[in-house]
């Protein structure tokens, strides 16, 4: 991966919404999920979520296609991995075994409420 494809997914990564939509994505794997799912599971407005998913597509995160009248989301996981590569290629200085463990979950914060 080229360092200015990591910049525009990194990019891409970099707000609330987006992180949500790619996230859910992959939990869902490669079936993927139609936008109209993705737009109530998130409780996002369908213009937004709109927006929100053609910034994932052209960082080259996630990949869509039509079927029947849907066209359905899921995370590109060859970019994906690359990605990860490209992010940790030089960790520890090439001595992974230096990084230590994994980290352990984090506890979520609790949804915050938007007033209208």
């Amino acid at each position: 991966m080229e360092e200015y494809q990591a910049i525009r997914a990194l990019a891409a990564l970099a707000h609330e919404s987006r992180l949500r939509v790619f996230r859910l994505l992959a939990k869902k794997g490669p079936e993927g999920v139609p936008a109209g799912k993705i737009a109530e599971q998130l409780e996002l407005p369908a213009a937004t979520l709109s927006f929100h998913l053609k910034e994932l597509l052209n960082a080259d995160l996630v990949t869509d296609r039509r079927e029947g009248r849907s066209v359905f989301y899921s995370v590109n996981a060859c970019n994906i991995k690359c990605f990860v590569a490209f992010l940790l290629e030089d960790c520890c200085g090439g001595r992974p075994e230096l990084c230590g463990p994994s980290c352990p979950p984090v506890a979520r914060k609790p949804k915050q409420i938007r007033a209208h």
